[in-house]
């Protein structure tokens, strides 16, 4: 470490705080102020979900609980713990703590809130906080051991510098997030305007059926007409494969980016082109599902056995299969099927691959594909990119603190890869 660095432990550089302790009553599903909740923090940032809370009173006397653009917030406890940080930006405003989530605030005469972003969005906090953790079910950290992080400061100006060009990685890996987002919304907006609301076919001919009028042509079919769940695949037990868990698996974009290598000793099996689909409860209600798109050609991975695996079946388009994944009306359908006890519920097949769908004919899904697939090619190829960014990013910042390289050594490389 330079000369001129301090070490301190977080509690001495910043101000740290936690949210009001809410009720499911106090709770709505629409409105304007929002509730940040361990579920809402991400990898970096704020993700607003479809179970996303709200507050259903007035702010009076909870002003203190309000965060404001460029607070940190750690989420305390899941199974994601560690890795459940972000910075809030302006769209997530306006937006109140719950109770289980740790707000950090730089003391402005010893540290820049930037600089301690970085120090938090990094895997030395991650690897900090998975050791010192406690619980099994249900990890969960205290604010007293998210204070005693140790962190290394050089003088404030240095730490703006640093921060400054770390920042710029992660405002590329938020544009190419934001756009990825979009993205998949011109997906689900065309996949709603060709198959829900029949648009493009409003000026030909309908035709009745059990499912209401839809167009001339079509044939209402059940979804295991259309799609094959859980195909059989061979994996050799014991052999390395590339796993995803359920935790990894996104709630509002199709990209996983967490993918690791794992002995195989059961569970779902999928190749590129699948989609992966969450039946256990809470994980099915928030959103869990993704498109399999990581892989080599041919090869098989594996992850959760509370993975549903859908493949589209011969004349049917993958990326509509995912669509209909992520389609309202299709997910409140499989929540209906789901039986178990509380807390561990799950979807069951046979009603599953009961969803009656209206078929177009082949040539309207291969129409979808063609105007689709470069959005989810271009999603594939950001998402890649972010990945290379964060490797970079989290390479740099421990070299940038020891001192092995400086500022003004690194800018140059950084134009130039963004």
């Amino acid at each position: 470490m330079p000369e001129n660095w301090k070490t301190y432990k977080l509690k001495e550089a910043a101000n740290l705080s936690t949210g009001f302790a809410f009720k499911s009553k106090d709770y709505r599903n629409t409105g304007d102020l929002k509730v940040i909740r361990g579920k809402n923090i991400t990898e970096g940032f704020l993700r607003w979900g479809e179970d996303s809370r709200y507050w259903n009173f007035s702010m009076e006397k909870l002003d203190k609980y309000a965060v404001e653009e460029g607070d940190i917030v750690v989420g305390m406890d899941g199974s994601k713990i560690g890795k459940n940080r972000a910075i809030v930006r302006s769209q997530d405003l306006p937006s109140i703590l719950a109770q289980r989530v740790g707000r950090i605030n730089a003391k402005s005469e010893i540290a820049e809130q930037k600089f301690l972003w970085q120090l938090i969005n990094n895997k030395i906090f991650e690897d900090y906080i998975n050791n010192v953790k406690t619980g099994t079910s249900i990890p969960h950290i205290s604010l007293t051991q998210i204070g005693n992080f140790e962190i290394e400061l050089p003088p404030r100006e240095e730490q703006k510098s640093i921060a400054s060009i770390l920042s710029a990685l992660d405002d590329k890996i938020e544009l190419n997030l934001q756009m990825n987002k979009t993205l998949e919304e011109m997906a689900m907006a065309l996949y709603k305007h060709w198959f829900v609301d029949f648009g493009p076919f409003q000026d030909g001919e309908f035709m009745d059926s059990e499912f209401g009028e839809i167009p001339k042509g079509w044939e209402v079919k059940e979804l295991k007409d259309l799609i094959q769940l859980n195909p059989r695949l061979s994996l050799k037990k014991g052999s390395e494969a590339s796993f995803v868990e359920m935790k990894v698996l996104p709630i509002d974009v199709m990209s996983v980016s967490d993918v690791v290598q794992k002995e195989f000793k059961g569970g779902s099996k999928f190749q590129n082109g699948d989609t992966l689909f969450a039946r256990i409860t809470p994980c099915l209600e928030n959103g869990k599902t993704a498109f399999v798109d990581f892989l080599e050609p041919g090869e098989i991975a594996f992850g959760s056995t509370e993975f549903l695996v859908m493949r589209t079946k011969e004349g049917v388009s993958k990326y509509w299969t995912y669509c209909l994944a992520r389609d309202t009306n299709f997910r409140n359908f499989a929540i209906s099927t789901m039986v178990g006890t509380s807390g561990r519920q799950r979807v069951q097949n046979d009603p599953f691959l009961s969803y009656e769908i209206p078929q177009p004919p082949k040539e309207i899904f291969d129409s979808f594909s063609e105007i689709s697939e470069p959005w989810f090619q271009l999603i594939r190829i950001n998402t890649i990119e972010n990945k290379t960014l964060t490797q970079l990013r989290d390479t740099l910042l421990p070299k940038l603190i020891s001192g092995e390289v400086r500022v003004k050594d690194v800018e140059k490389t950084l134009t130039e890869v963004l």
